[in-house]
């Protein structure tokens, strides 16, 4: 058990982006042998609803909502009593965005999508052709700009020229010149993920591939999901991430389904 707590709209005291909190974990008291059940805050920056229309999400937003409730599940669905490894506790920084990136991949299946969309005012699900669209624009941007201000000499006097280079190199649809989107994207500069925003990428490897056991046998797949709460979510850092991928997953992790989600196989 568990509790999670939802702070899903943008206010104007709130900080930019969106994350999960873990405010406890859980953690069986070795003065008392009482549980302390694990309780977990998502905090997003979503348009409020305004007059009677309710809040509208566009993908990118639901894709958040769906990453952020990966972590918040693997930090709420933890069965290890030991606080310093239950949940997101303990896990390698090259794998404690699998859960959150795994749940990801639920937000570009057609299954999924056109069951959860609808239009505010028709109420039609999402074009099946603005969905394909849609999955022709996924890339690196991210990782490359992060990486190539860390590593490249001069890079510091020259990010948004770097910013540009990468964009022509991997954008689909480049914003404009006039974006600065590199002055508030904090993980490049504050928190752990200065120069470690690749991990984001690695993680997808564990990540699509462990979704691709869903793709083999239905996204829906009860005895699937049960198989990846018990492997990859109850076990939260209690032992290596490789060990429960492979727990999961009968093998050692392969990059094909990556590949092929990014539709480079």
């Amino acid at each position: 058990g568990g509790l999670v707590y939802f702070y899903l709209y943008a206010r104007r005291v709130k900080r930019p982006g969106a994350g999960m909190y873990d405010v406890r974990g859980r953690w069986q008291r070795p003065d008392s042998g009482a549980l302390q059940t694990p309780v977990a805050q998502l905090v997003c920056n979503f348009s409020a609803p305004v007059g009677d229309k309710p809040a509208l999400l566009t993908h990118d937003d639901v894709i958040t909502l769906f990453h952020e409730f990966g972590h918040g599940l693997h930090h709420l669905l933890t069965q290890v009593d030991e606080l310093a490894v239950a949940g997101i506790s303990g896990v390698e920084w090259d794998a404690v965005e699998l859960p959150s990136q795994f749940m990801e991949n639920f937000c570009w299946e057609w299954d999924v999508l056109s069951r959860m969309t609808a239009h505010v005012d028709s109420g039609e699900p999402l074009p099946r052709a603005l969905f394909e669209r849609m999955l022709a624009a996924k890339n690196f941007e991210f990782a490359l700009f992060d990486l190539r201000i860390h590593a490249e000499p001069g890079a510091a006097g020259r990010v948004q020229a770097v910013l540009d280079e990468v964009r022509a190199e991997v954008s689909v649809n480049p914003p404009p010149a006039y974006n600065r989107f590199q002055h508030s994207f904090s993980h490049i500069f504050a928190g752990g993920y200065s120069a470690g925003y690749y991990s984001y990428k690695w993680a997808e490897v564990l990540s699509a591939d462990a979704f691709a056991a869903f793709e083999e046998e239905g996204v829906f797949s009860p005895a699937v999901g049960q198989r990846y709460r018990r492997e990859i979510l109850e076990a939260g850092g209690s032992r290596p991430a490789l060990e429960s991928f492979t727990a999961f997953r009968g093998r050692a992790p392969s990059i094909d389904a990556l590949l092929r989600h990014q539709g480079m196989a």
